[in-house]
């Protein structure tokens, strides 16, 4: 396995992660993949699976990177410190690594959160700060709010077939020193990959290197310098599989076949937030 560093902060992150949303494994597949060296752990309160995380760690907490993130729903000042008390608690841990804006909220002032998110570290409670599905505007913003300490992170979708934050987004990150967690690396399957790929270059590619096509997507995604891949899988042998993404590196003449020969999308701003609106509506309690 290998490792980046998370922002400027000198701490060293597997470049392969271990996601948990809609995670139905246990704690055995996450054990693995830690002893992997995937010790890297990304979870949210809104994905209702902090208390497998908990169990997972049990007993080995000191070798854990713990990600997780608080709910738009809960950026008030007051609710992020209650926020983080239940995952805390969940957790069954007294801090949390890595703690994340889910999302960037259309109603409470980025002030008021960020200055609960550095509260918290402040108690010891957080190690440090992190957003996700920021644009670099939203970005700025919130980085203008902090008094004292840096955003590390920027959680945002990305793949051989999705690659909006290459307009700027991914620029911007890799010129402040802020890492980018990919979720999604794999475009939501390689059944998804292939369906875009009309020459066969990811296939190809894989027989070339010896490696499985997810590892072969895997490792495009972390070939780019500053970002890190949370992986997703219930299964034991696709957590070693993709964990087998690290440790090695496609050609630049690979990359560029990959580049070229996979169709992909880079949504426009516009695009971007119409999605994000949508799934805030469709999200509702009680829309359904």
């Amino acid at each position: 396995m290998n490792y980046k560093e998370l922002g400027k902060t000198g701490v060293r992150l597997p470049e392969i992660a271990l996601g948990t949303s809609n995670y139905d494994g246990g704690p055995e597949p996450l054990r693995l993949g830690i002893e992997l060296g995937a010790f890297l752990i990304d979870t949210a309160e809104s994905y209702y699976r902090e208390e497998v995380v908990g169990e997972t760690v049990k007993g080995m907490r000191d070798k854990v990177f713990i990600a997780t993130k608080v709910s738009p729903s809960h950026f008030r000042r007051d609710e992020v410190r209650k926020a983080a008390e239940g995952s805390l608690r969940r957790l069954q841990t007294d801090y949390i690594d890595l703690y994340q804006l889910h999302e960037p909220s259309p109603t409470v002032p980025i002030e008021e959160t960020m200055a609960a998110m550095e509260e918290l570290v402040d108690a010891g409670k957080v190690r440090f700060i992190g957003v996700s599905n920021f644009s670099v505007r939203q970005m700025k913003k919130a980085q203008a709010a902090m008094r004292k300490q840096p955003i590390v992170s920027n959680q945002v979708r990305y793949s051989l077939v999705e690659r909006t934050i290459e307009r700027d987004l991914l620029p911007f990150c890799q010129a402040s020193g802020v890492t980018i967690l990919a979720f999604s690396p794999l475009g939501r399957g390689v059944a998804n990959i292939r369906a875009k790929d009309p020459g066969n270059v990811l296939r190809e590619i894989a027989s070339e290197t010896g490696r499985t096509e997810a590892q072969v997507a895997l490792n495009w995604c972390i070939a780019r310098p500053s970002v890190i891949a949370i992986t997703k899988t219930n299964s034991a042998e696709h957590i070693v599989e993709d964990c087998g993404a690290s440790g090695w590196q496609l050609s630049a003449e690979q990359i560029k076949r990959l580049d070229e020969g996979i169709r992909y999308r880079r949504r426009s701003a516009a695009e971007v937030l119409l999605r994000r609106v949508a799934r805030r509506i469709l999200d509702r309690p009680g829309y359904w």
